[in-house]
């Protein structure tokens, strides 16, 4: 059964939390237990309307509030698929929890609430969502019920999304749908609310969508153990484990060091005691190779060379993360994978508006949730592909290696 991975966003109070529980509520993917707890919930707040908000804002801090300020992930299927939501924070100030509940997603569900329209959050997940390559994003114009239903109010809102969209370069499928989480329009079942609006449901645009498959980019494989085993089964056994981080390999197969650029021919391929023929994404292996080469913890091996691995300089978009500014000359620790180089925060550009992404803001510093374009320069190569080209070795963070924080996540140019 296919796995979809979704993550909605959208500003305060939108909606988010209450239109995944009635997706799960009318797709019968609810245990007994969540059912109880709607119930019990809503009476105790006195709604008329059942309160499916209570399934993923599961923080006491959020329930006291009746917001999302963590990111909530749910796991559930229907009877063609499977899914996992991450619900992220509204709040501008939680811009960095979205970043993380989308880094893993194929889909962005960003909410909008009718009475308001687009809103800074709205240019900001789109922003991220195109940021991060996602599939697909669904636009859902919620709360239709408080607006009459008024064709004219989706319709005016439809029109202010595509004029958005036209500013950035990556182009995502995008569908705008009407819905009332609240009431249930259009989410599982199509409304007669709207009976001017012929697309599908959320529901049927979610189950229609085909999750990307094996990555098919340039092989990667970061190095995370050598192993040397010598006992009665093994003898002289020496092999390099690690995750394959996009592309494919095979028994045959001549790779590359990097950075040493030394080269040999893969003999053996093996996942715990099972000998493979190949291996693909995401497939944790032991290779071994035919010659002794140099090999440790943090090297990348490779099919074809490529000079943009060994480069020092990166250019890349930066999310700051961290409440402690960012300033030009900072000193960080840039992590990819198993690979972790000290680097310098050699330029800051400019901070990129959401709002309008081909505008670029001198500043001196950044500062908490801002995005910008900057120039880094690290003490070894890094072997990080473009974001664009491979988003498997084209991400990376920042750490302070003072505090121990996580300051920033990067792709890279």
């Amino acid at each position: 059964m296919d796995l979809l991975r979704i993550n909605t966003a959208g500003s305060v109070d939108d909606g988010k939390s209450t239109l995944i529980g009635r997706f799960l509520n009318d797709s019968h993917a609810l245990t007994i237990e969540q059912e109880e707890l709607i119930v019990r919930k809503t009476k105790e707040k006195g709604l008329e309307d059942l309160d499916f908000s209570v399934i993923t804002d599961g923080l006491i801090a959020e329930r006291e509030q009746g917001i999302t300020i963590d990111v909530a992930h749910i796991y559930f299927s229907t009877a063609e698929r499977k899914f996992i939501i991450a619900d992220s924070p509204g709040h501008v100030e939680y811009t960095r929890n979205m970043v993380t509940g989308a880094s893993n997603s194929e889909v962005s569900i960003i909410l909008i609430d009718a009475r308001k329209g687009l809103l800074e959050q709205t240019f900001r997940h789109y922003f991220i969502s195109s940021l991060l390559r996602l599939k697909t994003v669904v636009f859902c114009i919620n709360k239709m019920d408080l607006v009459g239903y008024s064709e004219d109010v989706f319709l005016s809102i439809a029109s202010g999304i595509n004029k958005m969209t036209e500013q950035f370069t990556y182009k995502p499928d995008v569908h705008v749908l009407p819905i009332s989480s609240l009431k249930g329009d259009n989410v599982v079942e199509a409304s007669k609310n709207t009976e001017w609006y012929k697309g599908d449901t959320l529901s049927g645009i979610l189950h229609k969508i085909i999750p990307s498959g094996t990555e098919t980019k340039d092989f990667r494989i970061d190095i995370q153990q050598v192993l040397h085993v010598q006992n009665t089964e093994f003898t002289d056994y020496r092999a390099y484990a690690g995750r394959i981080i996009s592309g494919a390999v095979a028994v045959g197969d001549e790779l590359t060091v990097l950075p040493s650029g030394q080269k040999s021919i893969v003999t053996e391929i093996r996942k715990f005691t099972e000998t493979l023929v190949s291996a693909q994404t995401g497939a944790s292996i032991q290779l071994r190779l035919k010659d002794d080469v140099d090999i440790s913890r943090g090297v990348m091996l490779v099919k074809e060379e490529d000079k943009k691995l060994l480069s020092k300089d990166i250019t890349a978009t930066l999310v700051w993360m961290d409440e402690k500014a960012a300033i030009p000359s900072g000193r960080y620790i840039l992590q990819a994978g198993t690979r972790t180089v000290p680097c310098k925060l050699q330029q800051i550009e400019g901070i990129i508006p959401p709002e309008n992404p081909k505008e670029i803001i001198d500043t001196d510093n950044l500062r908490l949730n801002d995005i910008a374009r900057v120039q880094l320069k690290t003490a070894v190569p890094a072997f990080l592909d473009a974001f664009s080209k491979n988003r498997l070795n084209g991400v990376f963070i920042l750490i302070d290696a003072q505090s121990n924080n996580t300051v920033a996540v990067g792709f890279t140019e």
